[in-house]
This record gives C-alpha cells, sequence and structure tokens, in this order.
C-alpha cells in the first residue's frame, strides 16, 4: 500500500474510483437504447474541446466538458432529423472533433500532439487537484441524474413509444441522456482516456447482463465491476509502469470472459431446474380421447 503515500496515486484512486461508478451507471442505459458506441463518438468530439483548452489557456477538462454537450445535443439532433442522412453527418461530427483536436493543440502556444496523449489514454501523474474537484462536481451530476431519474431512463430505454403514451417527456430525457453520457466521458478521460471510455461505459454492462436479467442488479454489479478493474487497474500501472487506460479495459474485458464461463453452466442448471418444476403431463392412456370430449361426460 506505499502507492497511497504519493498524493498523484491518491487523485488517481479517487478519479478511478468515481470513473468506475459513473460510467457503468450510465452505459447502462445506453446499452439499453443499442447505443453502445455513443460514448465512443463524444469521446471524438471532446478532443476539440482539449484542443481548445490549451488554445485558450482554460482547463481542458471543463472546456471538453463542454464540447461534448454540446456535440451530444448535436447526435440527438441528428438521430431525430437525419434520417437517411444521419450516418454521414454523424461521421462528420465525429471525424471533425479528432481534427479540430489535433488542429487547436497545435495552434496552441508550445502546444504539439503530445500533450493529447495523456487524454486520448488516461495518465496517472497528469491527475491535479482541479482536475479531481471537475471530477467530483461533474460524477455528482451523474450519479444524480442515473439514480434520481432511474425509472424514467429506464421506460424511455426500454420503449419510447410506451413511455411517450405513459406521458413521459421522451425527447428531453433523450437529451439529458446524452448530456449525461458526455459528462460522463469528459470524467473518465484523464484516467481511461478518450480512446478508450467508451468500452468501461459497456463492457461492464455486458458482463453484469451474464448473471442477472433484473435492472436493479444489473446495475449494481456493472458499478462493482467498474469499480474492481479501475482500481485495479490503476494500481496494476503503478508497479508495472503501463497505460492505465489499457490496463483498465483489459480488466473489464478479462472480467467479462470469466462471467461469461461462469454464466453458462449457471444457466444450463436453471434451465434443468425449472423443467424439473414443471409438472408433468398426463400419461397417453390416461387422456380423453378427443372423440369422447366432444360427445359430452361418459355415463356410469
Amino acid at each position: 500500500m506505499d502507492f497511497l503515500d504519493y498524493a498523484f496515486m491518491q487523485r488517481a484512486l479517487l478519479a478511478a474510483v468515481l470513473v468506475g461508478i459513473t460510467a457503468p451507471a450510465v452505459g447502462i442505459y445506453l446499452v439499453q437504447r443499442r447505443q453502445a458506441l455513443m460514448g465512443d463518438g463524444i469521446g471524438h468530439v471532446a478532443m476539440t474541446g482539449v484542443g481548445l483548452g490549451f488554445l485558450l489557456s482554460w482547463s481542458p477538462v471543463w472546456m471538453a466538458t463542454l464540447i461534448s454537450v454540446l456535440g451530444a445535443v448535436l447526435m440527438e439532433l441528428i438521430r431525430w432529423y437525419g434520417r437517411t442522412r444521419g450516418d454521414i453527418a454523424l461521421a462528420m461530427l465525429f471525424y471533425g472533433g479528432m481534427a479540430g483536436g489535433v488542429m487547436f493543440i497545435n495552434l496552441a502556444p508550445g502546444g504539439s500532439n503530445a500533450n493529447l496523449t495523456s487524454y486520448l489514454f488516461g495518465s496517472l501523474s497528469t491527475v491535479s487537484q482541479s482536475d479531481v474537484t471537475a471530477i467530483c462536481l461533474l460524477a455528482a451530476f451523474v450519479v444524480l441524474v442515473t439514480l434520481g431519474l432511474r425509472r424514467q431512463l429506464f421506460a424511455v430505454s426500454q420503449d419510447e413509444e410506451f413511455a411517450r403514451v405513459a406521458g413521459l417527456p421522451v425527447r428531453a430525457l433523450n437529451l439529458l441522456t446524452a448530456v449525461t453520457a458526455a459528462v460522463t466521458v469528459t470524467v473518465a478521460m484523464r484516467v481511461v482516456g478518450l480512446l478508450l471510455v467508451s468500452a468501461l461505459m459497456v463492457v461492464p454492462v455486458a458482463a453484469a447482463q451474464q448473471l442477472s436479467r433484473s435492472f436493479a442488479a444489473t446495475f449494481a454489479i456493472a458499478v462493482a465491476i467498474g469499480v474492481t478493474v479501475t482500481i485495479g487497474g490503476t494500481v496494476t500501472s503503478y508497479y508495472q509502469d503501463v497505460p492505465p487506460g489499457a490496463t483498465i479495459v483489459l480488466l473489464t474485458i478479462a472480467a467479462f470472459v470469466v462471467l461469461t464461463g461462469l454464466a453458462t453452466p449457471l444457466a444450463r442448471r436453471r434451465a434443468r431446474a425449472a423443467a424439473a418444476a414443471r409438472p408433468a403431463p398426463d400419461p397417453a392412456e390416461c387422456a380423453i380421447p378427443a372423440s369422447r370430449e366432444a360427445d359430452g361426460p361418459v355415463g356410469v
């Protein structure tokens, strides 16, 4: 536990725990909506915010949050109105976000592509106290939304038409989900990196679904997996001097493989137990022929 003696590791671990909580908490709704790669797209857009932060000498985290939120809202508008050409518009948004980040950071005084590395793939030593403050505030927003509105968000994620008939503000909730996903991306970028954050939003949820079909149980298991792999990846990165983002994602995938292996025999055992619990059908010799049933009750 000697790594706790260092202030940068204390900051990195706190950020890792918050990322482990927030990423699966948002990811479960994205998986239900079949938008598993939305986090990846937002991560591309956030690169422009990071570049602008360096160019304007402002906090890259807060600038990335602002640009990510605007990008997420634009993505939702494209999804509503884009129709046949929506995929082209989204592609231009994603690639434009990457290109904008590279351009702006090279225009910044003393800036270069090397400055982007810690934001693209995560870095332990560069998590500052101001980053931790921003991450705490943003994580609090994500937790409040994902837990406080879990029933409404789940209803919209499952069936938008049913939610609309039930009187829920579907478009407002969709926008809120997109904004929350954007905030989560910026929360995670200092630990996991913009290019890998989508995996932490999706894979823990997929792993949790191997063990449970209940929304509440899946939510809890996914968050537990997220916290475990982010802490494990951060500590491993410190001792082995490997990239934290890549380590966390590989641990997440390993957790998915292990849980899948455990869930397969468990599912078979449940299926056999359910089959054994069903009442056995009547023997053929005890069944009443169809013609006799049609004639009414048999006299004695």
